[in-house]
């Protein structure tokens, strides 16, 4: 099953629904600040959605097939997104400060899951 396809394709789906929820609904009930956190929640999500869908084709069998640092690199895009967006969604809606100092441990599993990203593809034209 390819599970990074569609969690790749859940959260692009999830992001466009969200964006839109931010831009009509959330617009006047938002102050400004809590709007541009939403919006950044929802670039960032989108951004690794598109992430998991380019693991996902990575692991097909034709090309680069599966390989632990590719399924390394999709489930910790996909935590970031969870920890990353998902901090700063609640963090948006509720005004919780505290929410904010969970947001980088979602940038830390970005940025490993792409060095991770890095490494196979290093090992694969090896």
């Amino acid at each position: 099953m390819p599970f990074f396809i569609i969690a790749g394709a859940v959260n692009a789906a999830l992001a466009v629904a969200f964006g839109a929820f931010g831009a009509h609904a959330l617009k006047e009930k938002l102050s400004e600040h809590y709007l541009a956190v939403w919006e950044t929640a929802v670039q960032y999500q989108m951004f690794h959605a598109i992430g998991l869908l380019v693991v996902g084709i990575l692991m097909s069998p034709s090309l680069m097939g599966s390989s632990t640092q590719l399924t390394w690199a999709g489930y910790l895009l996909l935590a970031g997104i969870i920890i990353f967006s998902g901090s700063l969604y609640v963090l948006s809606l509720s005004g919780i400060g505290i929410l904010g100092a969970i947001t980088p441990i979602g940038g830390v599993a970005f940025i490993v899951g792409w060095i991770m990203l890095i490494i196979a593809a290093i090992k694969f034209g090896k």
